[in-house]
């Protein structure tokens, strides 16, 4: 009777999805074109080749690959195949992966040739891991070769549960090792649930991928087969290569993180070249400028979705919506939208309770799309969902209208003189100067305050950043207390592997000797 009332997950849905478009251009990349009918004829041929070296349901799989479609061909199989799923950043750290592929118990490594030496060494490390490379390689398996000896069959959808592991999504790592995020068959759904119905879509989706295929770009690939969508994909992001693309491809949906579209925004092809054919873009992952946001808007026209999320609950918590980006309203485009209606969200204190409108607390979380814990971390799993809530560490405050406010991560509180300062608050501020490229800021180590505020800054091209300027900009705001006590002007503020502010590298500059990152 279980079967009666078994939901679709994304097994169902990719399979669905590709037999619904057939002959329909799926895929663009590398010069080549993939109908909906090729990816699934080869997603049969790589879950084949998974079972043939013994890669059953449950399995652990691996992947550290450019962008090729061997990646997405081996995605699918995974996802039919009834794996456990798990994507490595090509720019992570030999000893990061090393950690992750012996935490996550994982079986079989897929990866491009042009990381051979970096996999030789994890094979080392890790003796019993399998390897299989898309194409010729001098260590482990051609698995495209073996992927050829078989031909396609009818796909066909795991028997697996709505809380057995789908992935283990490895977090960012910015307080002592990644913990695994378990995903689960439910979680994956109503995320693809979520982005189908809150997105924004328009009639024609031509969307751009120019991220990792095997982190973002992987978690669209359903929703855009499900929206009858075609894919042209980027080895990589390049902001001219980007523009170029928008043009010649008539792209309609992208998705960035916000220093891309600062990127975007800066390049000296930017207003020559026809962006016309963008009906939305998504953006998300870090806070973004309101005032470079407000550039981008008045320049691109009211395009620009938001989405936010984390990890333990991914991609779309909530949304700012189009026609919810007042251009000549900083406090709105500063938002991170409302909650989408698909997940229960609450700002508790530190007792549990919920704060009254206005009132700064920490964004909670209940609905199907939770994660299920932290692999193998029964301690860290309890403190996040203590009291039935999803913890998510992020503060915000709720306006009149409902919109939320990001005041910032629980852990980047900077305690000064007895206050509790929130460092997005201040980079809200200087952010809005028009000098003012980017900025970070951070507690550094005091004497008299025990924490001061830092600001570090970049400047905009040809402009020149004055201090003191800003410190009196962040009086009138918010205050004196919330005024930096001094101001750094750099070259670039360091960003993580997945293109956020590097806060924990940024730190480390300040509290070099430090016993603890308190004073």
């Amino acid at each position: 009777m279980k079967d009666l009332y078994r939901p679709m997950f994304l097994p169902d849905l990719l399979i669905r999805a590709l037999e619904r478009n057939g002959h329909r251009p799926a895929v663009h990349i590398g010069g080549e074109l993939r109908s909906s009918y090729e990816m699934r004829d080869e997603i049969s041929r790589y879950g084949q080749a998974f079972r043939a070296r013994g890669l059953a349901r449950g399995a652990g799989v691996a992947t550290l690959s450019k962008n090729r479609v061997e990646v997405l061909f081996s995605m699918g199989a995974v996802m039919v195949s009834g794996c456990r799923n798990t994507a490595l950043h090509p720019l992570g750290s030999l000893e990061d992966h090393a950690y992750i592929l012996e935490d996550a118990g994982i079986e079989a490594l897929l990866f491009d040739p042009s990381f051979t030496e970096h996999v030789r060494q994890l094979g080392q490390r890790l003796p019993g891991l399998r390897l299989l490379s898309y194409g010729d390689a001098a260590v482990g398996e051609d698995l495209i070769s073996l992927a050829a000896t078989f031909s396609p069959q009818a796909l066909v959808a795991p028997a697996v549960d709505s809380e057995d592991i789908s992935a283990l999504a490895y977090t960012g790592g910015t307080t002592g090792r990644p913990k695994g995020v378990m995903a689960t068959y439910r979680s994956s759904a109503a995320m693809a649930q979520i982005m189908v119905s809150e997105w924004q879509w328009p009639d024609e989706v031509r969307h751009l991928v120019c991220t990792p295929l095997s982190h973002a770009g992987s978690s669209i690939f359903v929703p855009l087969q499900l929206r009858g969508a075609t894919m042209f994909v980027l080895p990589a992001f390049e902001a001219g290569a980007v523009l170029e693309a928008i043009e010649r491809h008539r792209i309609t949906t992208v998705m960035l993180v916000p220093s891309m579209i600062y990127a975007l925004l800066d390049h000296p092809k930017f207003a020559e070249t026809d962006l016309s054919s963008l009906q939305s873009v998504y953006y998300g992952g870090s806070a973004i400028s309101p005032t470079r946001l407000r550039e981008a808007i008045r320049k691109l026209g009211p395009v620009f979705v938001q989405f936010f999320g984390q990890t333990e609950a991914p991609m779309t918590l909530c949304v700012l919506r189009k026609e919810e980006h007042l251009v000549d309203d900083p406090a709105r485009l500063a938002t991170c939208g409302r909650p989408v209606p698909w997940a229960r969200v609450a700002l508790l204190d530190d007792d549990g309770h919920e704060v009254a409108k206005g009132e700064p607390g920490e964004l909670c979380v209940r609905g199907p799309l939770v994660m299920r814990g932290y692999w193998n971390k029964a301690e860290e799993t309890a403190q996040a969902l203590e009291g039935g809530w999803l913890h998510t560490g992020d503060v915000c405050r709720e306006d009149e209208q409902g919109f939320l406010t990001i005041v910032d991560r629980k852990k980047d509180m900077i305690v000064s003189g007895g206050f509790n300062l929130f460092p997005r608050e201040i980079e809200d501020v200087i952010s809005r100067h028009p000098a003012v490229a980017a900025v970070a800021v951070v507690g550094v180590p005091d004497e008299k305050w025990g924490e001061a505020v830092k600001a570090v800054v970049v400047a905009r091209p040809g402009q020149d950043i004055d201090a003191a300027e800003l410190i009196l900009l962040v009086k009138a705001h918010k205050g004196a207390h919330h005024a930096p006590k001094s101001i750094d002007v750099v070259d670039a503020i360091p960003v993580s592997p997945l293109g956020k502010p590097d806060k924990k590298a940024l730190r480390a500059r300040y509290w070099a000797g430090a016993d603890r990152l308190v004073h």
